[in-house]
């Protein structure tokens, strides 16, 4: 009996023992609790804030709206409108068969197409279409889907379409410039978004707008050189010289001679920036800018200027040409139209290639060398255009003679038609090199002069010859006005070799008198009746020339001529290739 007393005894006094020390945990515990609220309430409530806030309130990215591009006279090329885009959460959407069948519809894909992009990827938040018109996100939207919500934002547009989309450029889903001056320009047309913060429910829905954290500001407009009016009819010539001619491609530049100015710029073929699905690499190359071609006989009157301004030759120095065949080593130079000899204008009037090549080595490699690069060759034109080209001028110590005679006639040197037209300043502007502008000019910058005003001069009354009917390129007279310029026509290279496909080209200036517009003129491959410049390339630029004349009432300085007619088959004289 006392051993179970004792035992009893034993059993409360233990469990008395555990009573107590339960009670000091708990006391412990919630003096803790007690600690640890006191101090944060008292130290760190900040982040107590901030993790409060986190569970409703939210900062919202405001979108600024993009710049306009406009041309010259206050035309817009690109402008922006609202547009929306529709995002869902994937752990909260929830629809019926009937609102996911309208959804798809509305969106302009199928059931099966909507699931997988709801299904598919990482994360919650997905974006179901970008650009969306703001009526057919309000449809979606009255739809009442749980966990689908739209974004507010803007969708660039392009009144012009495809005649300058080469050009202008367009942007990406994010409004992001991706080519042209949409590109070139993007730090000024971009502007910045803004942010404000608002509270949202749970289901994702603002119900309070609480502050603004920072105001969008929208981007810069943008005025280019370009005028609207001459881009159309750069586009429209040049288009039909493309197909009428069953050429690759092709490319027009149209420039001020008195400011540097790009009036127009067109490539074919083109793409419609409102719309680019279905696009290939070829429909969106800058051909004008981002392409080089070897000129052929386009380069003959920058050596002939050389010669000249060394003091080789005059407009009337006689050339031996020797019956139209000339040999370098086991080379044979050969022209089209054979002569004995011809004078230097006659050597750029009937294109021959003997001729330039005998006057050529008449001179200094360097002497060839420094005329090319001061003209901008081998060197970007800085237009700040994305891809500018520099083409390829080869360093003088490495020139073999039948190098130094080939670059006379523009074999053996690539050139992009915009660096080809601006060298083409110094003719119609006294001798003096113009920078070139995307950008309307207020002050005509002064230009470098690069060759004297004499040799310009005799250089220009060369050109003219060209146009007459005993030259390269009657077709590319202009009624009213008299004209200067230059055909060419080169053997295309591939893969480092010689082919039998052709680059047809014309460059010229008017009124030649006082000249106001230059225009080159670039076709790729033609594969129709004909492949010389003066057939292919200088119709184009009579047309668009006149047109352009006209618009801008630029007086005529030869009231009393007509333009003279080319027979289909083209049966004019024609420059050798």
């Amino acid at each position: 009996m006392n051993v179970g007393v004792n035992s009893a005894r034993l059993n409360l006094r233990l469990e008395g023992w555990r009573s107590r020390l339960l009670l000091m945990v708990l006391v412990g515990s919630f003096a803790g609790l007690v600690g640890r609220a006191a101090w944060l309430q008292g130290f760190h409530a900040g982040f107590l804030q901030q993790k409060g806030d986190e569970r409703y309130s939210r900062v919202i990215e405001m979108p600024a709206s993009r710049g306009i591009i406009r041309d010259r006279n206050g035309q817009p090329l690109a402008i922006s409108t609202p547009s929306e885009s529709l995002w869902a959460s994937r752990e909260d959407i929830e629809f019926t068969a009937e609102q996911e069948r309208h959804l798809a519809g509305l969106l302009h894909m199928d059931v099966r197409e909507l699931g997988q992009r709801l299904k598919g990827g990482h994360g919650n938040f997905v974006y179901l279409k970008r650009q969306v018109a703001p009526e057919v996100a309000q449809q979606v939207m009255a739809l009442k889907i749980s966990g689908l919500f739209q974004q507010h934002g803007f969708h660039r547009a392009y009144p012009k379409g495809d005649e300058t989309a080469h050009l202008v450029g367009f942007t990406d889903a994010d409004d992001r410039g991706q080519e042209g001056v949409e590109l070139a320009f993007q730090s000024s047309l971009g502007g910045m978004a803004g942010a404000r913060r608002v509270i949202k429910d749970r289901a994702g829905h603002v119900i309070e707008d609480v502050e603004s954290i920072r105001v969008p500001r929208p981007g810069k407009d943008v005025t280019l050189s370009v005028d609207a009016r001459i881009q159309h009819l750069a586009y429209r010539e040049l288009r039909n010289a493309v197909t009428v001619n069953k050429a690759k491609a092709g490319s027009i530049v149209v420039l001020d001679t008195r400011t540097g100015e790009v009036l127009a710029l067109a490539n074919y073929p083109d793409y419609d920036p409102n719309n680019r699905e279905h696009l290939s690499g070829a429909q969106l190359r800058n051909r004008a800018i981002t392409d080089t071609f070897e000129p052929g006989s386009t380069m003959k009157p920058f050596t002939i200027a050389t010669a000249l301004e060394a003091g080789k030759v005059t407009p009337n120095t006689l050339v031996p040409t020797g019956g139209g065949q000339m040999s370098i080593g086991s080379n044979v130079i050969r022209d089209t139209h054979p002569a004995a000899e011809l004078t230097v204008a006659q050597v750029i009037q009937h294109s021959s290639n003997v001729g330039a090549a005998r006057i050529a080595l008449s001179l200094p490699a360097e002497t060839m060398w420094n005329m090319f690069t001061d003209v901008g060759f081998g060197q970007t034109p800085k237009l700040g255009f994305p891809g500018e080209a520099g083409g390829r001028v080869r360093p003088y110590r490495t020139w073999k003679p039948i190098e130094q005679a080939t670059m006379a006639y523009g074999n053996g040197i690539s050139v992009s038609l915009v660096q080809l037209a601006r060298a083409y300043t110094i003719f119609a502007d006294g001798g003096k090199l113009k920078p070139l502008s995307l950008t309307r000019v207020a002050t005509p910058p002064a230009g470098r002069q690069v060759i004297s005003a004499q040799t310009a001069r005799e250089v220009t009354d060369m050109l003219e010859l060209v146009v007459k009917p005993e030259g390269t390129a009657p077709a590319a007279q202009v009624r009213g006005y008299r004209v200067a310029g230059k055909t060419g026509t080169a053997h295309k290279v591939i893969g480092g070799r010689y082919t039998n496909r052709y680059v047809a080209s014309f460059v010229g200036f008017a009124p030649a008198s006082a000249p106001r517009l230059l225009i080159a003129v670039m076709i790729d491959e033609p594969s129709g009746a004909s492949y010389y410049g003066g057939l292919v390339a200088a119709p184009a630029f009579s047309t668009l020339m006149g047109g352009a004349l006209r618009l801008l009432g630029v007086p005529p300085d030869d009231p009393g001529s007509s333009a003279f007619s080319v027979p289909a088959t083209g049966t004019t004289s024609s420059e050798d290739t």
